[in-house]
Protein backbone atom coordinates (compact mmCIF):
# COMPACT_ATOMS: atom_id res chain seq x y z
CA UNK A 1 0.00 0.00 0.00
CA UNK A 2 1.25 3.35 -0.48
CA UNK A 3 0.47 5.37 3.08
CA UNK A 4 -2.32 7.48 2.17
CA UNK A 5 -2.94 7.30 6.17
CA UNK A 6 0.87 7.50 7.67
CA UNK A 7 1.26 8.57 10.56
CA UNK A 8 -2.54 8.99 11.45
CA UNK A 9 -4.80 7.94 14.03
CA UNK A 10 -8.08 6.70 13.14
CA UNK A 11 -11.10 5.47 15.59
CA UNK A 12 -13.52 3.52 13.54
CA UNK A 13 -16.84 2.46 15.21
CA UNK A 14 -18.49 -0.34 14.78
CA UNK A 15 -15.34 -1.90 13.37
CA UNK A 16 -16.91 -5.10 14.42
CA UNK A 17 -19.34 -7.15 12.26
CA UNK A 18 -22.37 -9.30 11.99
CA UNK A 19 -21.50 -13.42 11.21
CA UNK A 20 -22.10 -13.73 7.84
CA UNK A 21 -20.21 -15.34 4.88
CA UNK A 22 -18.74 -11.78 3.53
CA UNK A 23 -17.15 -9.03 5.27
CA UNK A 24 -18.86 -5.98 6.76
CA UNK A 25 -17.85 -2.36 5.87
CA UNK A 26 -16.99 -1.19 9.72
CA UNK A 27 -13.88 -4.45 9.67
CA UNK A 28 -13.05 -3.45 5.89
CA UNK A 29 -12.83 -0.03 6.29
CA UNK A 30 -10.43 -0.84 9.50
CA UNK A 31 -8.63 -3.44 7.94
CA UNK A 32 -7.75 -0.62 4.49
CA UNK A 33 -7.23 2.20 7.10
CA UNK A 34 -4.49 0.11 9.10
CA UNK A 35 -2.78 -1.06 5.77
CA UNK A 36 -2.72 2.34 4.50
CA UNK A 37 -0.48 3.38 7.72
CA UNK A 38 -2.72 4.27 9.69
CA UNK A 39 -2.85 2.79 13.91
CA UNK A 40 -6.62 2.17 14.08
CA UNK A 41 -8.82 1.99 17.20
CA UNK A 42 -11.47 -0.53 16.34
CA UNK A 43 -14.39 0.38 18.55
CA UNK A 44 -17.69 -1.49 18.61
CA UNK A 45 -20.30 -2.81 21.22
CA UNK A 46 -19.39 -6.21 21.00
CA UNK A 47 -15.62 -6.26 22.28
CA UNK A 48 -14.65 -10.15 21.04
CA UNK A 49 -15.72 -8.76 17.59
CA UNK A 50 -13.72 -5.99 17.58
CA UNK A 51 -10.43 -7.73 18.90
CA UNK A 52 -11.13 -10.21 15.98
CA UNK A 53 -10.86 -6.78 13.32
CA UNK A 54 -7.61 -6.06 15.23
CA UNK A 55 -6.16 -9.50 15.07
CA UNK A 56 -6.83 -9.38 11.31
CA UNK A 57 -5.24 -6.23 11.38
CA UNK A 58 -1.81 -7.66 13.16
CA UNK A 59 -1.61 -10.70 11.49
CA UNK A 60 -0.82 -8.33 8.73
CA UNK A 61 1.60 -6.46 10.56
CA UNK A 62 -0.80 -3.46 11.26
CA UNK A 63 -1.34 -1.98 14.07
CA UNK A 64 -4.50 -1.76 15.65
CA UNK A 65 -6.35 -2.00 19.47
CA UNK A 66 -9.84 -3.02 20.35
CA UNK A 67 -12.38 -0.94 22.12
CA UNK A 68 -15.36 -2.28 23.57
CA UNK A 69 -18.32 0.43 23.60
CA UNK A 70 -21.29 1.62 22.96
CA UNK A 71 -21.40 4.49 20.69
CA UNK A 72 -25.39 5.54 21.95
CA UNK A 73 -24.21 5.86 25.30
CA UNK A 74 -22.45 9.36 26.18
CA UNK A 75 -20.11 7.91 28.84
CA UNK A 76 -18.78 5.02 26.62
CA UNK A 77 -18.29 8.03 23.87
CA UNK A 78 -16.56 10.37 26.08
CA UNK A 79 -13.89 7.66 27.12
CA UNK A 80 -12.87 6.01 24.08
CA UNK A 81 -12.16 9.48 23.07
CA UNK A 82 -10.35 10.49 26.08
CA UNK A 83 -8.44 6.95 25.64
CA UNK A 84 -7.44 7.24 22.30
CA UNK A 85 -6.41 10.98 22.95
CA UNK A 86 -4.49 10.67 26.02
CA UNK A 87 -2.59 7.23 24.09
CA UNK A 88 -1.85 8.71 20.84
CA UNK A 89 -1.90 12.83 21.58
CA UNK A 90 -4.31 12.89 18.87
CA UNK A 91 -7.33 11.98 16.72
CA UNK A 92 -6.93 12.44 12.68
CA UNK A 93 -9.89 10.24 11.86
CA UNK A 94 -13.22 9.36 13.38
CA UNK A 95 -15.63 6.65 11.31
CA UNK A 96 -18.92 6.27 12.44
CA UNK A 97 -20.01 3.15 10.86
CA UNK A 98 -23.11 1.90 13.39
CA UNK A 99 -26.79 1.57 11.76
CA UNK A 100 -29.79 -0.99 12.85
CA UNK A 101 -32.90 -1.71 11.00
CA UNK A 102 -34.43 -4.16 12.73
CA UNK A 103 -38.56 -3.94 13.09
CA UNK A 104 -39.05 -1.68 10.30
CA UNK A 105 -41.75 -1.28 8.08
CA UNK A 106 -44.02 1.42 6.83
CA UNK A 107 -45.32 4.82 7.67
CA UNK A 108 -48.98 2.83 8.70
CA UNK A 109 -47.68 -0.31 10.64
CA UNK A 110 -44.23 1.00 12.26
CA UNK A 111 -44.08 -0.29 16.22
CA UNK A 112 -43.41 3.19 18.36
CA UNK A 113 -40.61 1.32 20.12
CA UNK A 114 -39.04 0.27 16.96
CA UNK A 115 -38.75 3.78 15.41
CA UNK A 116 -37.72 4.90 18.55
CA UNK A 117 -34.84 2.64 18.68
CA UNK A 118 -33.99 2.95 15.23
CA UNK A 119 -33.71 6.54 15.06
CA UNK A 120 -31.77 6.36 18.38
CA UNK A 121 -28.98 4.30 17.47
CA UNK A 122 -28.59 5.38 14.06
CA UNK A 123 -28.53 9.07 14.84
CA UNK A 124 -26.87 9.11 18.42
CA UNK A 125 -24.05 6.53 17.44
CA UNK A 126 -22.92 9.47 15.10
CA UNK A 127 -23.50 12.56 17.20
CA UNK A 128 -21.78 11.35 20.34
CA UNK A 129 -18.73 10.12 19.52
CA UNK A 130 -18.61 13.35 17.12
CA UNK A 131 -19.53 15.69 19.94
CA UNK A 132 -16.46 14.42 22.26
CA UNK A 133 -14.02 13.93 19.40
CA UNK A 134 -14.58 17.55 18.24
CA UNK A 135 -12.47 19.43 21.00
CA UNK A 136 -9.68 16.66 20.01
CA UNK A 137 -9.58 17.92 16.61
CA UNK A 138 -9.80 21.74 17.40
CA UNK A 139 -7.21 21.66 19.28
CA UNK A 140 -5.10 20.18 16.57
CA UNK A 141 -6.92 22.00 13.95
CA UNK A 142 -7.78 19.54 11.73
CA UNK A 143 -9.19 16.13 11.24
CA UNK A 144 -11.50 13.96 9.13
CA UNK A 145 -15.10 12.29 10.01
CA UNK A 146 -16.52 10.21 7.88
CA UNK A 147 -20.45 9.09 8.77
CA UNK A 148 -22.14 5.83 6.88
CA UNK A 149 -25.56 6.81 5.57
CA UNK A 150 -27.24 5.23 3.09
CA UNK A 151 -29.14 5.99 -0.08
CA UNK A 152 -32.25 4.57 1.23
CA UNK A 153 -31.94 8.38 2.51
CA UNK A 154 -32.78 9.85 -0.97
CA UNK A 155 -34.12 6.84 -2.72
CA UNK A 156 -37.48 5.51 -2.33
CA UNK A 157 -37.56 2.89 0.62
CA UNK A 158 -40.19 0.77 2.13
CA UNK A 159 -38.17 0.75 5.54
CA UNK A 160 -39.54 4.04 7.04
CA UNK A 161 -37.52 4.65 10.23
CA UNK A 162 -34.29 3.55 8.66
CA UNK A 163 -34.69 6.15 5.59
CA UNK A 164 -35.71 8.89 8.19
CA UNK A 165 -32.79 7.93 10.08
CA UNK A 166 -30.25 8.41 7.20
CA UNK A 167 -31.64 11.10 6.10
CA UNK A 168 -31.33 13.15 9.45
CA UNK A 169 -28.12 11.44 8.88
CA UNK A 170 -27.01 13.63 6.14
CA UNK A 171 -28.26 16.87 7.13
CA UNK A 172 -26.07 16.15 10.80
CA UNK A 173 -23.20 15.50 8.93
CA UNK A 174 -23.91 19.19 6.62
CA UNK A 175 -23.84 21.18 9.72
CA UNK A 176 -20.81 19.70 11.01
CA UNK A 177 -19.50 20.17 8.31
CA UNK A 178 -20.16 23.84 7.86
CA UNK A 179 -19.71 24.53 11.72
CA UNK A 180 -16.46 23.43 11.86
CA UNK A 181 -14.70 24.04 8.50
CA UNK A 182 -13.05 27.19 10.10
CA UNK A 183 -11.02 24.62 12.56
CA UNK A 184 -9.95 22.74 9.72
CA UNK A 185 -12.10 19.66 10.48
CA UNK A 186 -13.64 18.27 7.43
CA UNK A 187 -16.83 16.06 7.26
CA UNK A 188 -18.71 13.56 4.79
CA UNK A 189 -20.99 10.88 4.25
CA UNK A 190 -21.18 7.85 2.73
CA UNK A 191 -24.29 6.85 1.19
CA UNK A 192 -23.86 2.87 0.22
CA UNK A 193 -26.30 1.44 -1.95
CA UNK A 194 -27.16 -2.43 -1.98
CA UNK A 195 -23.93 -4.35 -0.64
CA UNK A 196 -23.37 -7.75 -0.26
CA UNK A 197 -22.21 -7.41 3.65
CA UNK A 198 -23.33 -9.83 6.51
CA UNK A 199 -25.35 -7.90 7.72
CA UNK A 200 -27.78 -6.79 5.20
CA UNK A 201 -27.56 -10.44 3.76
CA UNK A 202 -28.06 -12.33 7.34
CA UNK A 203 -29.96 -10.26 8.29
CA UNK A 204 -32.51 -9.59 5.69
CA UNK A 205 -32.62 -13.22 4.37
CA UNK A 206 -33.49 -14.42 8.46
CA UNK A 207 -36.55 -11.53 8.80
CA UNK A 208 -38.44 -12.16 4.85
CA UNK A 209 -37.40 -16.19 5.29
CA UNK A 210 -35.93 -16.11 1.97
CA UNK A 211 -32.84 -18.34 1.00
CA UNK A 212 -29.63 -15.94 0.87
CA UNK A 213 -28.83 -16.83 -2.86
CA UNK A 214 -32.34 -16.37 -3.49
CA UNK A 215 -32.23 -12.50 -1.53
CA UNK A 216 -28.16 -11.68 -3.53
CA UNK A 217 -29.71 -12.61 -7.02
CA UNK A 218 -33.19 -10.57 -6.28
CA UNK A 219 -30.85 -7.61 -5.26
CA UNK A 220 -28.20 -8.14 -7.64
CA UNK A 221 -30.39 -7.65 -10.53
CA UNK A 222 -31.53 -3.81 -8.88
CA UNK A 223 -28.31 -2.78 -9.30
CA UNK A 224 -27.71 -0.71 -12.53
CA UNK A 225 -23.57 -1.23 -12.48
CA UNK A 226 -22.95 -5.07 -13.84
CA UNK A 227 -26.14 -6.02 -11.92
CA UNK A 228 -24.27 -7.06 -9.28
CA UNK A 229 -23.95 -5.78 -5.55
CA UNK A 230 -20.70 -3.57 -4.06
CA UNK A 231 -18.87 -5.31 -1.09
CA UNK A 232 -17.61 -3.59 1.76
CA UNK A 233 -14.15 -3.05 0.28
CA UNK A 234 -16.50 -0.40 -2.14
CA UNK A 235 -17.41 1.80 0.85
CA UNK A 236 -13.79 1.65 2.87
CA UNK A 237 -11.89 2.60 -0.70
CA UNK A 238 -14.41 5.54 -0.51
CA UNK A 239 -13.81 6.30 3.27
CA UNK A 240 -10.15 5.97 2.52
CA UNK A 241 -10.36 8.46 0.18
CA UNK A 242 -12.42 10.77 2.61
CA UNK A 243 -9.70 10.44 5.08
CA UNK A 244 -6.65 10.99 3.33
CA UNK A 245 -4.98 14.91 2.58
CA UNK A 246 -6.44 13.63 -1.15
CA UNK A 247 -9.61 14.88 -0.41
CA UNK A 248 -8.29 17.76 1.75
CA UNK A 249 -10.70 20.39 0.12
CA UNK A 250 -13.60 18.10 0.51
CA UNK A 251 -16.27 18.56 3.10
CA UNK A 252 -20.11 18.57 3.62
CA UNK A 253 -20.47 16.05 0.60
CA UNK A 254 -22.98 12.94 0.46
CA UNK A 255 -21.21 10.13 -1.66
CA UNK A 256 -23.53 7.74 -3.27
CA UNK A 257 -21.52 4.27 -3.47
CA UNK A 258 -24.60 2.75 -5.02
CA UNK A 259 -23.81 1.36 -8.57
CA UNK A 260 -25.49 4.03 -10.02
CA UNK A 261 -28.73 3.12 -8.13
CA UNK A 262 -29.14 6.95 -7.11
CA UNK A 263 -28.63 8.21 -10.53
CA UNK A 264 -32.29 7.12 -11.07
CA UNK A 265 -34.26 9.81 -9.28
CA UNK A 266 -36.04 11.62 -11.09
Amino acid sequence: MSGRLAGKVAVVVGAGQTPGDTIGNGRATAILFAREGARVVAVDRDGASAEETVALIRGEGGHAEALEADATNEDDCRRLIDHTAGRHGRIDVLHNNVGIGTGDTGPAHLDEAAWDRILAVNLKSAVLPCKHVLPVMRAQEGGSIVNISSVAAVCSAPIVAYKTSKAGLNAYTQALAIDNAKYGIRANVIMPGLMNTPMAIEGISRALGMPKEELIRRRDAQVPLRARMGSAWDVAHAALFLASDEAGFITGVALPVDGGQSARIG
